[in-house]
């Protein structure tokens, strides 16, 4: 196993430290929008995703984690954001770990906020400065069964604690909120001082366990899908930009790869050449035409011959493309789906053109017909 075949969204809900001793791997800071298919070039088998920023910033998109997961990725998720989007995103295959994630799933929290805290930077291991709602409810629940508090009193607390803003959420704040009686109060205390529940740490642990065990177990094939969701134009174009390739062990963003390859001579041909091709496969597709698994696999072995690259060769290629294993199958797809048509392009319109037509159309267009021409006038010359 490398470390590479498990990847970790992590920030507040555990020490980074505890990782390393539950599972081999990397660990990458909470998630923001494009940070799950960034973290596809490192070619992950599982990708856990725990801790995930909001607000300040793009939370992560759920289109990045259907894309790990159309690129056979299995993608888990617990604790803090990897809960609310595995709730989600659980019927396409994501799967949800804990008690957090069965809470959102069942109904039983609907607001993101029962899982938001403030926390430090990077430089201090992104530590908990607050406390989320969610270890409110889960010592509120212990205290209950316990005996330490009445059922009305654990909701008091819970109430009190849903009335302070997550960025000002202390224990000594929602205690002190909740004005529970004297012995009430002491016996909180004294359940508080042995070690407060923390529902997102343990929920944070299952999720990692969950995931270094699916590595660890023998490998499987991922289901293959002959047809491929296809992303709106917007989450495309975003993507395009929001990526990386992967050369080497550097990574070189995609947005300044684009930029090279517009400012360099003939950026309008290859431009052309791309959009006509994407058109031809969207025209294949409008007409209702579809491929096979296999089909798409012999797209994608013509491809690789076509470079002549050996199969460990073509995959470092995908990866200096910049096409991770969702992008790749939809490529290989579309190029199955343009060889379908042109295959059949006498019955694709009324009075379509032949196999011979299309032959002397290129052959005219790239000037080989005209030197094919005195190629051959030339020999008759000489045989007169």
């Amino acid at each position: 196993m490398k470390r590479s075949d498990l990847v970790i969204f992590l920030g507040p809900s555990l020490p980074a430290p505890d990782v390393q001793r539950l599972a081999r791997c990397i660990v990458l800071p909470p998630a923001r929008q494009g940070d799950v298919w960034r973290a596809l070039a490192l070619r992950p088998r599982v990708i856990a995703l725990v801790d995930g920023v909001f607000e300040s910033v793009p939370s992560v998109w759920h289109h990045e984690i259907l894309d790990a997961l159309d690129a056979g990725v299995a993608v888990f998720g617990g604790a803090s954001m990897g809960a609310l989007r595995a709730a989600e995103l659980s019927r396409h295959g994501m799967v949800g770990v804990g008690r957090i994630f069965e809470w959102y799933r069942d109904g039983v929290l609907q607001d993101d906020a029962e899982v938001a805290l403030l926390h430090a930077g990077p430089e201090l291991g992104f530590r908990p400065l607050t406390l989320p709602l969610v270890n409110v409810r889960r010592a509120a629940e212990v205290a209950v069964a316990e005996g330490a508090l009445a059922p009305r009193q654990g909701a008091l607390l819970v109430r009190a604690a849903q009335r302070l803003h997550y960025g000002v959420r202390t224990w000594r704040r929602v205690v002190a909120a909740a004005r529970l009686a004297g012995s009430a109060r002491a016996r909180l205390d004294v359940l508080l001082a042995r070690g407060a529940p923390d529902l997102k740490a343990d929920d944070a642990r299952a999720t990692i366990a969950a995931a270094a065990a699916f590595v660890a177990a023998p490998a499987y094939a991922p289901p293959v899908r002959a047809v491929l969701r296809r992303p709106s134009s917007l989450v495309r174009r975003h993507k395009l930009t929001a990526t990386v390739s992967r050369a080497g062990r550097r990574a070189v963003a995609n947005g300044d790869v684009l930029a090279a390859l517009a400012a360099a001579p003939g950026a309008a041909a290859l431009a052309e050449e791309g959009l006509r091709r994407t058109l031809l496969a969207a025209f294949a597709r409008s007409l209702g035409y579809e491929v096979t698994v296999a089909d798409v696999e012999g797209a994608r072995e013509a491809w690789r011959r076509a470079l002549a690259l050996t199969p460990a060769g073509f995959t470092r290629f995908l990866a200096e493309s910049g096409l991770d294993g969702a992008d790749s199958a939809r490529l290989c797809e579309d190029l199955a789906l343009e060889r379908r048509l042109l295959t059949g392009a006498a019955r694709v319109v009324p009075d379509g053109p032949s196999q011979d037509e299309g032959l002397a159309l290129g052959a005219r267009l790239a000037g080989t017909w005209a030197a094919e021409s005195r190629r051959i006038a030339r020999g008759r010359r000489r045989l007169s």
